[in-house]
């Protein structure tokens, strides 16, 4: 399973829905993060909570056994074409800047990706689901 920013934070941020979100990490056989993702969230986190929000989200990180993935060139590509095809202002799913990357990353690796909202459910992404147990 693929993890995006809008599920950690949600989980980091203890949002009504956190709980679920990290429960079904913990079911999935692995859970992956994109680097640059990671570094979308450390931004939000540090934001939210000053230094201690990074501490938090490193923690949560351990926790939850989310290894973090190093982003090469062919997920460069991938992620770039994830915005050609779904980017913000392009398609309907609106993809931002760091959704790309864990577009790529799920659709490099052909694992199913978990996230809030509903901009990935207009790709070509498996969403991870309860059913999937994660």
């Amino acid at each position: 399973m693929i993890v995006d920013t809008s599920a950690l934070m949600a989980i980091l941020l203890a949002e009504p829905d956190g709980d679920t979100l990290a429960r079904m990490i913990l079911r999935a056989s692995a859970a992956q993060v994109a680097a640059p993702t990671l570094v979308e969230c450390l931004v939000v986190a540090i934001a939210k909570f000053g230094p201690e929000g990074g501490v938090r989200l490193y923690e949560l990180l351990d926790a939850l056994r989310i290894e973090v993935v190093p982003f090469d060139g062919r997920l460069a590509r991938l992620a770039g074409e994830g915005f050609e095809h779904f980017g913000k202002g392009r398609h309907p799913a609106g993809l931002n800047f760091g959704g790309c990357f864990s577009y790529a990353l799920a659709r490099g690796g052909g694992e199913p990706l978990l996230f809030k909202g509903d901009d990935f459910t207009r790709t070509d992404i498996q969403a991870a689901d309860a059913a999937q147990g994660g």
